[in-house]
């Protein structure tokens, strides 16, 4: 087995146990490798030991990288499933519409209506979740929460797109308790919008690689792992 392989089968097991100890099924949440600045090479690795969803958060590698994934040898069933997880600009939206299945960060009416716009027609409709500014970080992306159901309800209007919940990225903390207490205000903002009543609202996008545990007790239905599968990242200087 390849180190990624493996790395990923620590992942699943930290996930079944901390899915275990809150007292969920371990088919509650779903894990998302986030391959960003990993090449092709890792991305066909982490597939060919079983996984499928890849998270990118830069949208032209993202775009290359599936292309060079696609070369590839075939792999088995299911298709590999691309979700964007990065900051989406205005000048990138059509891109993200025609390549990516899911887009995570969505935090601006006009970002949906562009990217609604932009989905071709012979594509399923694009997923989307809201990206949501839950613990107020000056430099983080996201709604403000008391803004969330009035975007919510735009989003969910538009066509070509199909509302699925939300996410967060909250400010990093060591502190499990810490970590826990704001994973749960956006466990309380997903409910608050799911009693609303949209169709297909189910996904709340929380937790990484440091947090896991504390987002799977919150409530995630899906974390965003990198470094635990793929190892560190090496920026260009």
């Amino acid at each position: 087995m390849t180190m990624i392989g493996n790395n990923i089968q620590q992942v699943r097991a930290r996930l079944a146990q901390a899915c275990a100890a809150a007292g969920r099924d371990a088919g509650e949440v779903a894990l998302l490798a986030v391959s960003k600045t990993f090449g092709p090479e890792a991305v066909y690795a982490a597939a060919q030991a079983g996984q499928r969803a890849f998270g990118e958060n830069y949208i032209q590698e993202a775009v290359e990288k599936m292309a060079a994934v696609a070369a590839m040898p075939p792999l088995p069933a299911p298709a590999l499933q691309w979700h964007c997880i990065g900051p989406i600009q205005s000048n990138k939206t059509r891109l993200v519409a025609a390549h990516f299945d899911w887009a995570h960060t969505v935090d601006r009416l006009k970002i949906a209506e562009r990217l609604s716009q932009q989905r071709p027609e012979h594509l399923p409709p694009l997923q989307v979740c809201i990206q949501v500014n839950v613990d107020g970080g000056a430099t983080k992306a996201g709604v403000a929460p008391q803004d969330a159901l009035a975007l919510a309800r735009a989003v969910a209007a538009l066509p070509r797109l199909a509302l699925r919940g939300l996410m967060s990225i909250p400010d990093d903390t060591p502190d499990a308790e810490a970590q826990y207490a704001v994973h749960r205000r956006a466990r309380v903002l997903f409910d608050t919008l799911r009693a609303e009543g949209f169709p297909g609202f189910d996904t709340l996008s929380l937790g990484m690689t440091g947090d896991l545990e504390a987002a799977v007790r919150a409530g995630s239905t899906l974390v965003r792992v990198g470094s635990g599968i793929f190892g560190r990242r090496s920026y260009a200087a």
